[in-house]
């Protein structure tokens, strides 16, 4: 049976903008965002940090696709010109000989990522607003520009024929025995609108759960949803810091610590934290009172912190898989060959740096038919 497109993409933030450009090569591809701006909420709500692929539990998706999304995401910096940067990350113990920074070395070494363990010394030569007992030196961690980095990619899948349509709402998708073809439902800015596709591609972040029981994905397939915010504090006056500034992980990685970041302004911004919600409290608001716990936070690392300079900055959510006290799940990615639907859950941090590796297994995914 004929379908208006080979491929119907929902969500336009990053993780659906590289697989757009990835199969815009192999066939027609419609992509659908609910807002107006693509990547307006998970994507461009975040550290805009290129993750060296430390902190992954072993043979995990999020580890294997980090590491390869890396290296892809580096080129292609480099050969469209977005701006980047490679600056490093430094994370810091403030006890001596931590058990935690020989893990991470430990699993650096395994890996294959290059690391530098830097003594108090060394630590104070580089970075003197740090306080610390020692440090490992992260020299393949960056910084990137995402927003340049998505209209890249909705750039080149436009240019190979795909069809982005903005303000445009998912509401369903079902298959008939006489026509295995999605019957795709949306709403868009001009009213009602039905298409077809032979592949449903969901990557829909925070709505990837609604997504995926609109389509008839049963729901013993679909995993919980805990959406948790984190909130960031920007930093007035001249950076403190070269590089960027990691507090050891937390034990169950619910996060990375409230951390310092720079952008490639030079600008710094510290968070995110880690604050759990209800599903119906999706709100980006950053609260003033958030002030104390971040400085406490900070001044671990960085005691010279003058507090009045911190100023509520920005929020994103996290579609975590897993609640404040289980430990961090995987990316969820179902795959039904028979359906031909691709289904993205949990796609968190390292989503960005996962972006063109995450667009490769799906190409993969679709090729096997």
């Amino acid at each position: 049976m004929s379908s208006d497109f080979d491929f119907c993409i929902i969500g336009g933030g990053v993780v659906g903008l590289a697989i757009a450009r990835q199969l815009s090569s192999l066939g027609s591809v419609l992509l659908t965002e609910q807002h107006d701006l693509l990547g307006s909420e998970t994507s461009s709500r975040n550290s805009e940090v290129i993750h060296a692929g430390l902190y992954y539990a072993p043979g995990s998706l999020k580890e294997s696709l980090c590491l390869r999304g890396k290296h892809l995401l580096y080129d292609f910096c480099q050969r469209y010109q977005i701006p980047h940067r490679p600056i490093g990350k430094l994370i810091v113990a403030q006890q001596p000989n931590d058990p935690a920074l020989d893990q991470l070395q430990h699993k650096a070494q395994q890996l294959g990522i290059p690391l530098q363990r830097w003594n108090q010394q060394q630590l104070q030569q580089q970075e003197p607003a740090v306080r610390a007992s020692e440090a490992l030196y992260s020299p393949t961690t960056g910084i990137i520009d995402s927003h340049s980095y998505m209209q890249a990619l909705t750039h080149q899948a436009e240019q190979q024929g795909a069809l982005v349509m903005r303000q445009t709402r998912f509401l369903a998708a079902q298959q008939t025995n006489h026509d295995p073809a999605w019957q795709i439902a949306l709403h868009t800015s001009d009213g009602p609108f039905t298409t077809s596709a032979r592949w449903l591609i969901n990557c829909a972040g925070l709505q990837a759960q609604q997504v995926a029981a609109a389509s008839g994905l049963a729901a013993t397939h679909i995993p919980d949803l805990y959406p948790c915010r984190g909130h960031y504090f920007s930093y007035s006056g001249r950076s403190p810091f070269r590089h960027l500034i990691y507090p050891l992980p937390e034990k169950n990685l619910t996060g990375l610590g409230i951390h310092a970041t720079l952008d490639l302004g030079g600008q710094v911004k510290f968070g995110p934290d880690t604050e759990y919600l209800a599903s119906d409290d999706l709100s980006y608001q950053v609260r003033p009172q958030l002030r104390d716990k971040f400085a406490s936070a900070i001044r671990r690392y960085f005691p010279a912190l003058d507090e009045q300079q911190l100023q509520p900055d920005y929020a994103g959510i996290r579609p975590k898989l897993h609640n404040a006290s289980q430990s961090a799940t995987d990316f969820c990615l179902r795959l039904d060959q028979a359906q031909k639907s691709l289904h993205l859950f949990g796609i968190e941090s390292p989503g960005l740096t996962a972006s063109l590796a995450l667009a490769e297994w799906a190409e993969r995914s679709v090729s096997r038919e």
